[in-house]
């Protein structure tokens, strides 16, 4: 495993960094960590898990900031049904992506990051093209967080829309009780999914390490950077820097 250029080593800091700040108020943090690794030089896969790794502490941070707002949701959902089908889902997805080929795997990247933008811009235009169209019910409600697990183990760009979108369409309303539901069901994909990488070594973990740090830094800089800088305007840079990286990977494929 070679060393990282002190070029890809800056650039994994910054990314990791902004990363860190940008879930903290918005979400989109992979958008820049994953194609920064691969940029650096990591394989696709291996880039994915060590993303997934680097940036797992930061959802238990959220998830502690909104203990509060999980707890009076309880009574709204079936919450233990949740974290299963959350936990079964990350693993299900960790081992689709461990047993997915490399050049398969770079095939579908681009396409990917592109459902991944498209809904982290549509946001809660896509909750209420939804909600005109109907409700759900509990059993609908716990098998779309199943699918959503899957693709979070394998991938994740977008979960957290496509959660408050299946809640939103359930009828919750409370926007700080849904956000911390949908941060621990995130943790619960991403630990199971970050195990499973780590037993597989699939994780470089100087890289790891190096934006672990960066993306801790990070997430304390996010409430400073929410009280001056607009949601709005985080959103779409995220938006514009994933697409500029599915634009990147569909012509580096």
């Amino acid at each position: 495993m070679p060393l990282p250029s002190p070029g890809h080593l800056a650039l994994l800091v910054l990314a990791s960094l902004l990363a860190g700040a940008l879930n903290a108020v918005a979400g989109g943090g992979s958008f820049l960590t994953f194609p920064a690794l691969v940029l650096a030089g990591v394989p696709p896969v291996i880039a994915n898990a060590t993303s997934t790794v680097a940036l797992l502490p930061g959802t238990f941070v959220s998830a502690w900031a909104y203990r509060g707002d999980i707890g009076a949701a309880r009574g709204q959902l079936p919450m233990s049904a949740f974290v299963l089908v959350s936990l079964l889902g990350g693993a299900a997805g960790s081992i689709l992506l461990l047993l997915t080929p490399e050049q398969l795997f770079v095939a579908i990247v681009p396409w990917l990051l592109l459902f991944g933008t498209l809904v982290f811009a549509l946001g809660r235009s896509l909750t209420d093209l939804l909600r005109r169209h109907g409700r759900i019910g509990v059993p609908a409600l716990v098998a779309a967080q199943a699918l959503i697990g899957i693709y979070g183990g394998y991938f994740g760009g977008g979960i957290g829309i496509l959660m408050l979108a299946m809640l939103g369409l359930y009828g919750m309303t409370e926007i700080h009780a849904m956000n911390g539901v949908k941060t621990v069901l995130a943790g619960c994909m991403n630990v199971v999914a970050a195990a499973i990488f780590i037993v597989a070594r699939a994780v470089w973990w100087r890289e790891a390490l190096i934006m672990l740090l960066a993306a801790i830094a990070g997430g304390w800089i996010g409430p400073v950077l929410a009280r001056r800088v607009a949601p709005a305007r985080l959103r779409l840079f995220v938006v514009v820097v994933g697409l500029a990286m599915t634009a990147w990977f569909f012509t580096r494929g």
